[in-house]
């Protein structure tokens, strides 16, 4: 069973925590900003916990994918600075990933201290697909440590040494970001309230197949929009004009929709969409029916009569989770769709589930209060893997301890 944060002593003791402060940036008159903290801000109970408990706090942490190369602009420096603001204490960046220059701050650390290792996917054994090269980075991270805290929620579905290589060697234990999660997730999984709605949008159907095809054993309904309800509108015989379309996904999306229907569960698509001749035409939207697509216009967001349908769905439910947009959100004209669902999620008595990835970055940026959900994940692809019933690596490797955990019941394992 998974140690949690109250389980063990951390007083005096040297932990890592690996974190997912994986946060958007944009670059205004040259300087680097983050424009979304939320990840940061749900990382933060952890955080507070290990300080006020007397912990010494090194913090493993990445910024996008600079493919074991140093990349100046995916420096953590932005994200130390906002993690200190908001933990209210200094967070010293160190400039390495690892080697004796860490150790040696390390070693000089008091109670309470936090420090964080730069981006660890600068050191390419982080993600490297050979398990010596990422044990060998691990090793050097668990010479620093009594204890491992994994609270990276967005990263649990990867194999990588800081999210399970390095969970192996040390006592470990869930943070309060993993822990939250796990049980929202839980309950949507294992004894959700009915009605049970999913909503499911994005981009494509195969990024979602598994999960439409392990969600129709559970559910009641299915609705979807965003660019994936083009493949199933095309799937029944409409004409999608220029919209996204999965041609080698229709007869797969034609078995699941029979399957679904077998097992009693409704699969809602759109009846009406907004198109125009591309994404950046915002001249040209128009609502039209999904039986009078012009063929050259694509749908990029479902229609009012659509949005108002979704709404009254969601609202009647007792449980919903939503994972992905309904249109292109970013672009204002697109974004009505997305905006609709999340305001009936909002206003719903539900268990109410934002699944993370784009969904929760549409939820801060249309304004809509985080609060009224039940819960937002801050793990797209992990949250979309636990819905497909999958276990996660980082979250078993926190099960595959190799000696007993710190306690005030066990002796130490190593001497602060």
């Amino acid at each position: 069973m998974t140690a949690l944060l109250d389980d063990v002593d951390f007083a005096g003791r040297t932990v890592l925590v690996r974190a997912d402060f994986n946060v958007p940036l944009a670059t205004v008159e040259g300087v680097t900003k983050i424009i979304d903290d939320g990840r940061i801000r749900a990382a933060l109970p952890t955080f507070t916990y290990l300080v006020a408990a007397g912990a010494r706090v090194v913090v493993l942490a990445h910024l996008g994918r600079p493919k074991g190369l140093v990349v100046p602009a995916l420096s953590l420096t932005p994200v130390a600075a906002r993690f200190g603001e908001l933990l209210g204490q200094a967070v010293p960046l160190l400039p390495q990933v690892c080697g004796d220059d860490v150790a040696d701050v390390v070693s000089k650390m008091s109670d309470g201290d936090v420090v964080m290792l730069e981006n660890v996917r600068f050191d390419p054994r982080e993600t490297s697909k050979d398990a010596s090269e990422r044990g060998e980075l691990a090793a050097s991270w668990s010479r620093l440590a009594d204890a491992y805290v994994g609270d990276g929620f967005g990263v649990v579905h990867r194999e990588q040494a800081s999210v399970t290589d390095v969970a192996r060697l040390l006592p470990s234990a869930a943070g309060r970001l993993v822990a939250t999660e796990l049980a929202a997730f839980s309950q949507v999984l294992t004894d959700p309230a009915r009605p049970y709605l999913v909503v499911l949008g994005g981009a494509k159907v195969s990024d979602k197949l598994a999960v439409l095809d392990h969600l129709i054993n559970n559910v009641d309904r299915l609705l979807i929009g965003g660019g994936m309800a083009f493949t199933f509108l095309a799937a029944q015989g409409y004409d999608v004009g220029c919209s996204l379309l999965e041609e080698s996904m229709l007869d797969l999306v034609r078995a699941i929709s029979g399957r679904a229907a077998e097992l009693g569960v409704d699969i809602v698509l759109p009846t009406d969409v907004v198109v125009a001749r591309g994404l950046h035409d915002t001249v040209s939207a128009t609502v039209v029916p999904v039986n009078a697509i012009p063929s050259d216009h694509m749908g990029l967001d479902i229609g009012p009569v659509t949005a108002a349908a979704f709404s009254a769905e969601i609202v009647s439910a007792q449980t919903v989770v939503w994972n992905g947009p309904m249109g292109v959100f970013e672009v204002p004209e697109f974004s009505a769709g997305t905006r609709a669902v999340a305001m009936a999620m909002a206003r719903s008595a539900a268990f109410t589930v934002v699944g993370g990835g784009d969904s929760a970055a549409a939820i801060r940026s249309l304004g809509i209060d985080e609060s009224s959900m039940s819960h937002i994940s801050t793990g797209g692809g992990a949250s979309l893997e636990l819905l497909e019933g999958r276990d996660l690596p980082g979250l078993l490797a926190l099960d595959e301890l190799v000696e007993p955990t710190l306690s005030s019941t066990h002796p130490p394992l190593k001497e602060s």
